[in-house]
């Protein structure tokens, strides 16, 4: 699970500073990866390479819209809706994610990489990602962090 801190002016003029969580469970990578020829995993290296940008933005907001969700208080349940999904892209929150994942390819893949389970991203040398403490403040560095949600 992924808490990113994301920092944004309203529709009021109000700068604003909020946690927004996204996720993408075993399952759902699964469907993700399956559900285009050759992989997801693929598809995203060969528009890279190709530099095809209208195909690059979609799949970010594609990825973006699956992974966005809200925790219940309890931990038990990550809530995921179209509805949701929706209403998130109507904030500056979510311009301000997109164009960050946009303009910073580092940034992206690390968003990326802490979308999936722990056991799908590989080895510690190639994590880039900090892990934060459940009751730790968020750090505001401009990056993605982890958040732990078992153990």
């Amino acid at each position: 699970m992924l808490k990113k801190l994301i920092k944004y002016t309203d529709y009021n003029g109000n700068e604003r500073q909020e946690n927004f969580y996204f996720n993408l469970n075993k399952t759902e990578l699964m469907e993700m990866e399956t559900e285009v020829t050759g992989g997801m995993r693929q598809l995203l290296e060969d528009m890279m390479e190709k530099q095809d940008i209208p195909k690059i933005m979609q799949a970010f907001k594609t990825i973006i819209l699956k992974a966005y969700g809200e925790k219940s208080p309890d931990g038990r349940r990550f809530y995921k809706s179209e509805e949701l999904s929706t209403a998130f892209t109507q904030t500056e929150a979510y311009n301000e994610l997109y164009m960050e994942l946009l303009s910073d390819a580092k940034k992206a893949a690390a968003f990326i990489t802490a979308l999936m389970p722990e056991d799908m991203r590989g080895s510690d040398d190639n994590k880039v990602l900090t892990p934060v403490d459940k009751k730790e403040e968020p750090v505001d560095d401009g990056n993605a962090h982890l958040i732990e949600t078992t153990k």
